[in-house]
C-alpha cells in the first residue's frame, strides 16, 4: 500500500511539475524584434508604394517567428532626433520588455541640416555633447538640438534600461560612387555609431560597409536595377539584399541573442 501511494504520490508531483511548466510558457510572451530607423528601412507603409521598400520587413524572412515576432517601427523622413520628437520612440519604451530586440539604422535625415527653412528634421554631427538653440518654423519654438551620438546613445541606454539588447547598424549606402570605384561612405556615419555602440555596451553592424561590398562585387551596372527613383530607396530586390547583409552581420556577432532566432 505505501509503495502505491509513493507511486501516486510522484505521479500528482509530476502532473503539478509539467501543468507549472505550461502555465510558465502560456505566461511568457515571446521577445519582440523592434526595427527603427527612417525610410531605408520602412517606406510609407511597408507596402512597396511607388515600388520602393525598405530592408526592416523583408528581414522578418530570416526569423522564425514563431519564437519571435517582429515590429517595423522604422518612419520615413526621421532622423534619430524626429523619432524621439515625434513620440514614436516613447511609445516602444511603454511595451518594450526584457528580452526584446531593438535594431536601429539612422543617418540620412540627421544629414539634412538643422537650421534650413524646411522640415528641420536633421540633428548636429558627430558624438560630442555640443548643442544648438534653434527656432523651430513649425512651432515657433525654440529647440536644444543635441548631436546624432546623444540621440543614438539615448535609444541604446533606454532600451537597455528595460532589459532590452540594442543592436547598432551603420546606415545603408545610396547609390553614389567614387571615382576609384568605391561606394560613398556617408559623411563619418558608420565610424560615428560605432563609437556609440560600443560605449554604450551595444552590438553593432557595419551594415555601410557589408551592402557597399556586395554591390562592389555586384558592379554599378547591377546595382542600379536596385533604385527605380532616386538613388536612396530600394527596390524589393534591393532591400532583400540589404536584409540579407543585416543577417550576415548579425551572424558574425557569436555571441549576439538574436541569432538563436534565425531559422
Amino acid at each position: 500500500m505505501k509503495n502505491k501511494k509513493t507511486t501516486f504520490a510522484a505521479f500528482l508531483l509530476s502532473v503539478a511539475m509539467g501543468l507549472t511548466a505550461f502555465t510558465d510558457m502560456i505566461q511568457q510572451p515571446k521577445p519582440v524584434l523592434y526595427i527603427i530607423g527612417d525610410s531605408t528601412v520602412q517606406n510609407s507603409d511597408g507596402n512597396g508604394r511607388n515600388d520602393y521598400w525598405g530592408w526592416g520587413t523583408p528581414f522578418g524572412a530570416f526569423l522564425d517567428t514563431t519564437k519571435i515576432s517582429l515590429q517595423n517601427r522604422a518612419k520615413a523622413g526621421t532622423s534619430t532626433r524626429t523619432f524621439i520628437l515625434d513620440g514614436r520612440w516613447d511609445k516602444i519604451l511603454t511595451t518594450l520588455k526584457k528580452g526584446d530586440f531593438v535594431i536601429m539604422q539612422f543617418g540620412h535625415n540627421d544629414h539634412a541640416g538643422v537650421a534650413d527653412t524646411g522640415q528641420q528634421k536633421g540633428s548636429l554631427l558627430g558624438i560630442s555633447d555640443s548643442t544648438k538653440d534653434v527656432m523651430i518654423i513649425k512651432t515657433h519654438k525654440m529647440e536644444t538640438i543635441h548631436t546624432y551620438g546623444w540621440y543614438m546613445q539615448k535609444f541604446i541606454t533606454e532600451a537597455k534600461a528595460k532589459g532590452a539588447i540594442p543592436i547598432v547598424c551603420s546606415l545603408v549606402p545610396r547609390n553614389r560612387w567614387e571615382k576609384n570605384g568605391e561606394v560613398v561612405k556617408e559623411a563619418e556615419y558608420p565610424e560615428w555609431a560605432e563609437a556609440e555602440a560600443k560605449k554604450n555596451g551595444a552590438y553593432y553592424i557595419n551594415l555601410n560597409r557589408i551592402v557597399a561590398r556586395h554591390w562592389k562585387e555586384l558592379g554599378q551596372a547591377e546595382v542600379k536595377h536596385f533604385f527605380p527613383g532616386d538613388g536612396t530607396h530600394t527596390n524589393l530586390k534591393g532591400a532583400q539584399l540589404n536584409a540579407s547583409c543585416v543577417a550576415e552581420g548579425l551572424k558574425q556577432i557569436k555571441d549576439c541573442p538574436l541569432n538563436q532566432y534565425f531559422k
